[in-house]
């Protein structure tokens, strides 16, 4: 898998966040550690929105279902939904890449990027992306 193609490398957007819940990169072709870890994290978080789904289906057949307990369903589909647009967007901007550059290029850092001064680099997407970081930036 490859990530948004930038001077200095292909960046995935990671399914966690960095510091003061800004998103974090991964630099690399998509076969290091990080990248498998972040596809492993992805297939939990679409596993259990799926889970959820259908709990939230039962629980609002439910007659007897307290305002408290919306409330705590309202708050996981929220987190949940949080986390699957995550996915959708680092999978979306891979596919992108992929149309744009093709597969392949650069080598897995498994360093992760904090983007603190990101700039959008991806209209459709809508996240940040760090200017200029490399391995020398960490």
């Amino acid at each position: 898998m490859t990530g948004v193609h930038r001077a200095g490398g292909t960046f995935r957007l990671l399914p966690w966040t960095g510091a003061g819940g800004k998103p974090a990169y991964v630099r690399g072709d998509g076969t290091g550690y990080v990248s498998r870890l972040a596809d492993n994290i992805e297939s939990v978080q679409l596993g259990m929105a799926g889970d959820l789904l259908g709990h939230a289906t039962a629980l609002l057949a439910d007659q007897r279902v307290t305002g408290a307990e919306f409330r705590f369903l309202a708050n996981r589909l929220s987190e949940s939904l949080r986390d699957i647009k995550r996915v959708a967007e680092s999978r979306g901007a891979r596919l992108d890449s992929y149309r744009d550059a093709g597969a392949g290029r650069g080598e897995e850092t498994g360093d992760a990027y904090d983007v603190a001064d990101a700039v959008e680099f991806n209209d459709a997407v809508g996240t940040g992306f760090p200017p200029s970081a490399s391995p020398s930036d960490t």
